[in-house]
């Protein structure tokens, strides 16, 4: 006998008051602060000011002016498609290696998760210290093999200071993809690899016609939500070089932290933090049409 009307009405909201102590939290914490801090990108408010004054859209006018925006927003262009592309390249191989038939493959998958599984912070402060010009172990290996005649501060000159910042991104989330991808790889059933090597195919002509093919969709994934986390960071760079030399390293989202807690324009930091959740928003959209354009 189906529900009336009348029951489904009291199921809902018995639904209702089940889910509404869970969502409590989640509208005060979240979604409270959120429209709070969009309503502020329409204000001037500055540290000290007793309230904040709506000013239209003078913070976005000031936006399109400001040539640190811009700067920040290229830099953290080249930064997620270069860590991007090193995550999900560099993923892809070790996923294959540690797909492969070797000897503890098991103990390989365990440590491949060690740098995923660290805080940022540490994977920051490790990382300052490995490129430290007098102490590091980068500087001093490279001087012992001749390759280098004096000492690299590989933090603070504008020369390597972002390729230094670029590999210490792929490293910190190429086993994420890794681990992802190898996922991917295990549902390829073996068959048709046996079917491939009957037909004739080396290794090159398995991967390119029916490892690639097969795990396009999991690439696909992996690759879209690797560059809106990377486009998005924020901590290990900041650790590593706070933006610096002169900007250099400065991302967007450090950009809006420096106004706000550096400067004290709450009202700017937060009208850059509203445009790049437009432009994040965005990148959701793009990932979610793919994905529906792959399920089709």
């Amino acid at each position: 006998m189906a529900p009336t009307s009348q029951q489904l009405k009291r199921l809902r909201g018995e639904h209702i008051a089940l889910l509404f102590p869970a969502l409590l939290p989640i509208l005060i914490f979240s979604v409270g602060p959120l429209l709070r801090g969009m309503y502020m990108g329409f204000t001037g408010y500055q540290l000290g000011d007793d309230a904040a004054v709506f000013n239209g859209l003078a913070n976005y006018r000031h936006m399109l002016g400001d040539r640190y925006f811009w700067q920040s927003l290229w830099t953290g262009l080249i930064w997620a498609v270069v860590v991007t592309g090193g995550q999900v390249g560099l993923g892809l191989g070790l996923a294959l290696l540690l797909n492969a038939n070797l000897r503890l493959r098991w103990l390989a998958r365990t440590l491949v998760l060690v740098p995923w599984a660290m805080p940022p912070v540490i994977k920051g402060l490790m990382w300052r210290l490995v490129y430290h010009p007098d102490a590091g172990i980068l500087n001093h290996l490279l001087l012992n093999l001749g390759i280098l005649e004096r000492p690299v501060n590989w933090l603070s000159d504008f020369t390597w200071t972002l390729p230094a910042v670029l590999l210490v991104g792929i490293w910190a989330g190429m086993p994420q993809s890794a681990i992802t991808l190898l996922a991917g790889l295990q549902t390829i059933p073996e068959e048709l690899y046996e079917a491939a090597a009957i037909d004739g195919a080396d290794g090159w002509q398995k991967f390119w016609h029916v490892t690639r093919p097969l795990l396009r969709p999991v690439m696909v994934a992996i690759i879209s939500l690797e560059f809106i986390w990377n486009f998005n960071s924020f901590s290990l760079v900041y650790v590593l070089t706070e933006g610096g030399p002169g900007g250099k390293t400065r991302l967007p989202m450090l950009l809006a932290y420096e106004e706000a807690f550096r400067y004290g324009n709450f009202g700017y930091a937060a009208a850059l933090g509203n445009a790049m959740m437009v432009i994040i928003t965005l990148l959701v959209f793009i990932y979610f049409r793919n994905q529906l354009r792959e399920q089709q």
